[in-house]
């Protein structure tokens, strides 16, 4: 028997995937018509798989959604949207194992490969999610490896020697999330150490040449 969590408040699409799931007579459904409810349900089915439509559930941005994943890391998710933004879908994607994507536009066959390989804890990315992916890789290889304002804020913190835990507090921000930003901040800088960030910190003018000896 699998559990299953329906998300989305499109009522021809959730009739749609209700009869596609309960094909199997085990299977048991639940629906959610908002985040609140959503949490409730997952806080009794701990390890349901949540079938999401994003773009119409109240999540305030991603990383609501990444730190609803992180606190029930049991559970695994299949956003099923119309759209996704590339920055979206890689982001989802590159922070969790737990979220397989694929579109309503899409063949029906999607959906069942994404529900199947979830039923064996894989994930699914249809082809126009790892397209979207693919070419966002591309397009940021093409930006000179700038910086986002994000991660420049914390390259600033990196720098005052604040930690990991304390960053994502003041973020309001999950560990993985930030620990995601410094890999993306390394890989960006062609750096390994917090040393070589409070280096780079430095040249920049991120933060006061006086308080560091190096």
């Amino acid at each position: 028997m699998r559990k299953y969590i329906l998300a989305d408040n499109q009522e021809l699409t959730r009739f749609a995937l209700e009869s596609l799931l309960r094909q199997d007579e085990e299977n048991v459904v639940y629906k959610a018509s908002d985040k609140a409810g959503l949490v409730a349900l997952l806080k009794e089915h701990e390890s349901a798989v949540v079938l999401l439509d994003y773009t119409l559930f109240d999540f305030a941005d991603e990383e609501q959604l990444l730190i609803v994943a992180e606190r029930f890391n049991l559970s695994d998710w299949i956003l099923i949207s119309d759209d996704l933004t590339p920055q979206f879908i890689r982001r989802v994607v590159y922070s969790s194992h737990q979220f397989s994507v694929v579109f309503k536009d899409g063949p029906l066959s999607e959906v069942r490969e994404a529900v199947s390989a979830v039923d064996r804890h894989t994930r699914f990315l249809s082809q126009r999610a790892l397209e979207s992916i693919i070419n966002q890789q591309q397009e940021e290889d093409k930006s000179d490896h700038i910086l986002t304002q994000t991660e420049t804020e914390i390259v600033k913190a990196i720098a005052q020697g604040k930690t990991t835990k304390e960053i994502a507090a003041e973020r309001f921000a999950s560990v993985h999330t930030i620990t995601t930003h410094r890999k993306n901040i390394f890989r960006k800088l062609g750096i390994n150490t917090a040393h070589d960030v409070i280096k780079y910190a430095l040249r920049a003018g991120l933060v006061d040449s006086s308080e560091f000896y190096i």
